[in-house]
């Protein structure tokens, strides 16, 4: 490789050798799509803080979700590893299990990096620290958008105010009692969640989840966008259509058609809720610069998994293996490896957060480990996405899967639902409106083939 190909692209090498190891600020927000930023392209969205990060850093423009679930989807953003080798493969009570967990955070502070997590865990209910943390902000469960009861290091404490800047400010505090040890900064909203709680078996009450009054902003957000209409895909409110396993009529469930899918009111709530995000991470920002160490931190942003807003007419289901939900944003800075206003469009994976952290550090991952840094010139030509049934939205119980994407096709396997997998041809149907698993011309057995060696790769079992 000569000179000018290792620099072209959207990442480059370290433009001089670090005095000491970066502090890493990671930013995780709840169910944000990708596609509802300022610099995703969305019309309306008031976000210049993630703005900023994209202006300045990169912007993944092909990053997915290993898992489109809450729970496993953060362990996997903990571990570098997938859901199959981790055991987070859903949302009930895993409570004993996180905290045996081998994290990123936990291997930085035991190298030396002054650590602190703040805001939503979210491996059952338990918000007892967790291993590896020198300074511990959670709530239980899915918490509470005002005045939420915390676990500060152990301890059971009230709080007055809304959740995103209660959690904003512990974190602030944490950059300001910074010294010369490097830290590592782990901040996971609640929002833009909505304000439901989680049984321990991690059923919910569903009720009208998807109504706007369950998504809470902070009072002063109250107002925004107002009288504005929220953007639509084109597959926004197309019943399925050869989609066996969307096409069921599970007893008691509403059929997928208006009745079912996201409303504008809910999804200007979440817009709402996440000004507050974006706010939060203004401020962050502001104090690393104060502290003049921001060009020396990582700063990553992005989310654990997308969500549905009536595409193919679903809600909230976000487990399925579409691109609305298994999409997120991926914002990083760090000038020493990525160029400003950047956009890379090779695939890269929740998992590579965890081999980004590390490899920063000079901390060597442990094995199993299936991440890798996001500025490796080693690009995937694939990714796996996987989910293992649970038991909270009844139309999608017993629908496990594993599903390969490439640039150009995606395969979704039911494990549990004979006759129901799914082909799409992204590059003429980005829409999946189109199953093409009984048309010939589709490429089923390479398709098949490449999803087998990934889950032979990872340590699935087949």
């Amino acid at each position: 490789m000569n000179r000018r190909d290792f620099l072209m692209g959207s990442v480059m090498p370290a433009l001089s050798a670090a005095s000491s190891k970066p502090s890493i600020l990671f930013i995780l927000v709840d169910d944000l799509r990708f596609d509802e930023l300022g610099c995703s392209g969305h019309p309306f969205a008031q976000t210049p803080h993630a703005d900023r990060l994209a202006r300045e850093g990169a912007n993944f423009r092909n990053a997915f979700a290993t898992t489109p679930l809450c729970s496993p989807s953060r362990a996997a953003f903990l571990t570098g590893t997938y859901s199959h080798v981790n055991g987070i493969t859903d949302n009930v009570a895993r409570d004993a299990l996180s905290h045996r967990l081998i994290t990123w955070p936990r291997l930085l502070h035991d190298s030396g990096y002054r650590t602190g997590f703040f805001g939503k865990w979210h491996m059952g209910n338990d918000d007892a620290p967790r291993p590896g943390f020198d300074r511990w902000v959670s709530f239980r469960g899915q918490g509470e958008c005002n005045n939420p009861d915390l676990n500060i290091d152990g301890r059971n404490t009230s709080s007055r105010g809304y959740v995103t800047d209660i959690l904003t400010n512990h974190a602030l505090a944490f950059i300001q009692q910074q010294r010369s040890q490097p830290f590592c900064l782990y901040l996971a909203h609640k929002a833009v969640h909505p304000n439901i709680q989680q049984r321990n078996d991690g059923s919910i009450d569903l009720g009208s989840i998807n109504a706007a009054e369950h998504f809470v902003p902070a009072e002063r957000h109250k107002g925004l966008y107002a009288g504005l209409t929220p953007p639509r895909r084109a597959n926004y409110m197309k019943p399925p259509a050869n989609k066996p396993a969307l096409e069921r009529n599970p007893s008691g469930v509403t059929p997928l058609g208006a009745e079912s899918a996201t409303g504008d009111a809910a999804i200007l709530a979440r817009m709402r809720m996440m000004k507050a995000v974006d706010e939060s991470t203004g401020a962050l920002l502001d104090a690393l610069r104060q502290k003049r160490i921001l060009d020396d931190t990582l700063v990553v942003f992005t989310s654990d998994h997308g969500y549905f807003y009536g595409e193919h007419c679903l809600g909230p289901e976000r487990r399925l293996g579409y691109e609305e939900s298994i999409r997120i944003p991926m914002l990083v800075r760090y000038p020493r490896r990525f160029r400003p206003a950047s956009n890379p469009t090779h695939f890269v994976l929740s998992l590579d957060v965890a081999a980004s952290a590390l490899a920063l550090a000079g901390v060597t991952p442990p094995r199993p480990f299936h991440g890798r840094a996001l500025w490796s010139k080693s690009h995937r030509d694939a990714v796996l996405i996987e989910y293992f049934s649970d038991t909270v939205f009844p139309r999608i119980r017993n629908m496990g899967y594993y599903a390969v994407r490439t640039a150009r096709w995606k395969y979704i396997h039911y494990r549990e639902i004979d006759g129901a997998d799914e082909i799409y041809d992204l590059r003429n149907d980005p829409f999946e409106l189109d199953n093409r698993i009984h048309d010939r011309r589709a490429p089923f057995p390479e398709l098949k083939s490449r999803l087998d060696r990934l889950l032979s790769e990872t340590g699935a079992a087949l």
